[in-house]
């Protein structure tokens, strides 16, 4: 039987059902409520004029955090020493009060907003395919063995949008249901089995959301107990059962308070995120660089002839020096293949940059290239190259690009140590398959 389920009858609690609730009150208390004053430093930080979907995505995923670095387990075992505790110290203190029915419906009001703005967060950005977008240029040329797990996972979402949506479509309905007490029940139990998946796809895939997605299920699982005993009476023991009609008596001010509260969490995070996140979608897609590249530039380019400091490397699969092609994005990005040993970035939790030096995803989880972003001085046809690999930060260049036409693309320069650097670019006519059926193509596709 719940402990915490038997609220209408306040003589019905019993010492360790007491006990019980307020350790979960203050442990969800710390894990629900924000106490970090970064948090607030951030919102203030805001500018609420002109709000983006990046702000209110941060503010979803926010998760109270002791230590720095990434969020790990340990977290939580403070904050359950912290309520172990604090709930000794409050029964103690507290040896009258026979029940505890107004305060545990308000901590599961608490937790059901919290939980419900946690998962609307992540399903507005794959309801409109941001969290995975569509596979770079340099992706579709990278093998595949130089891919990490998660990588490869977010790539193949990322070449199904319409799944993508459907499963944000899924996130945003559990978030909907959770923001009405009668059906909050059904919410809590899609985020249950909908993010036990997301879970275990981290844990398989090695993703860096593992902690928040077992926060996400936390919470959950609290508000599932709540109709725990009620729901397996009703299913399996196919016994009658009565809901629980408990719901606090406010003044009227209060109730008015809360509907004009309700009404402006409902517009900011449904209606006003929604609309931000597609526009983003539209203009704004946060995984990639938004600064445009060189004009016409974009595509697969074969390294025909490359020179460093005046020698002639031929082609080959194993000179670490030597580039095997080029890659230029429709965004300000050089991708270079080559044999030499990469250390990747293994940023994998999801992080929504505003500017571009920040955004990484098209690097991160890929061993095979180098990307460089770039500067562009049209006037003298100089483009200056800095390594986005942040294990690489004296890696640049000052390149020269002459002979550009539409197949190729002459770039001449030097390196941070100067070394001297002249590569001959002919733009490949490459088709992609996943690009080709992207566009509806039914007929058979000649590469």
């Amino acid at each position: 039987m719940d402990p915490l389920a038997k609220i209408q009858d306040p003589a019905s609690w019993k010492n360790y059902e007491k006990f019980a609730f307020r350790l979960f009150f203050i442990y969800f208390i710390l894990q629900a409520v924000p106490l970090d004053r970064k948090y607030y430093r951030y919102l203030f930080s805001i500018n609420w004029l002109n709000v983006q979907y990046s702000d209110i995505f941060n503010i979803t995923h926010y998760q109270p955090q002791l230590f720095t670095g990434e969020p790990t387990f340990g977290n939580w075992l403070i904050f359950l020493a912290a309520a172990v505790i604090g709930a000794v110290i409050w029964s103690f203190s507290d040896k009258k009060t026979r029940s505890y029915p107004a305060l545990y419906y308000a901590l599961r009001v608490i937790v059901r907003y919290r939980l419900a703005i946690g998962i609307i967060g992540y399903g507005m950005i794959k309801f409109f395919p941001l969290q995975a977008p569509f596979p770079s240029i340099s992706n579709l040329n990278t093998y595949y063995g130089d891919f990490t797990r998660w990588k490869l996972f977010s790539l193949s979402l990322g070449v199904v949008p319409g799944y993508e949506a459907f499963l944000g479509a899924v996130e945003i309905l559990a978030g909907l249901l959770l923001l009405s007490r009668k059906t909050a029940t059904i919410g809590a139990a899609i985020v249950v089995f909908f993010t036990g998946n997301v879970f275990m796809s981290n844990l398989a895939y090695e993703g860096g959301e593992t902690v928040y997605s077992f926060y996400l299920i936390a919470m959950a699982l609290f508000l599932l107990a709540f109709d725990a005993e009620r729901i397996f009476s009703l299913f399996s023991s196919q016994k009658p059962v009565a809901p629980n009609f408990f719901k606090p008596v406010y003044p009227q001010q209060w109730q008015t308070g809360r509907l004009i509260l309700k009404s402006l969490f409902i517009f900011f995070f449904v209606f006003l995120y929604g609309l931000k996140t597609y526009s983003g979608y539209q203009k704004h897609p946060y995984q990639f660089p938004q600064t445009a590249g060189l004009k016409g530039a974009a595509g697969l380019y074969n390294v025909s002839e490359f020179r460093i400091n005046h020698q002639n490397l031929p082609y080959s699969t194993t000179d670490k020096l030597r580039w095997q092609d080029v890659v230029f994005e429709k965004w300000a990005t050089i991708s270079i293949r080559s044999n030499q040993q990469i250390k990747p970035v293994f940023t994998n939790a999801e992080q929504v940059y505003a500017d571009d030096n920040s955004r990484d995803y098209e690097l991160a989880g890929s061993a095979g290239r180098q990307y460089y972003s770039y500067k562009i001085d049209s006037a003298n046809h100089v483009l200056q190259l800095q390594n986005k690999n942040k294990n690489y930060p004296n890696d640049r260049f000052t390149l020269h690009y002459t002979s550009f036409t539409p197949q190729k693309l002459v770039l001449s320069g030097v390196n941070l140590q100067r070394d001297s650097v002249y590569a001959v670019l002919d733009r490949i006519d490459k088709k992609y398959l996943l690009r080709e059926a992207s566009k509806g193509r039914t007929q058979s596709l000649k590469l």
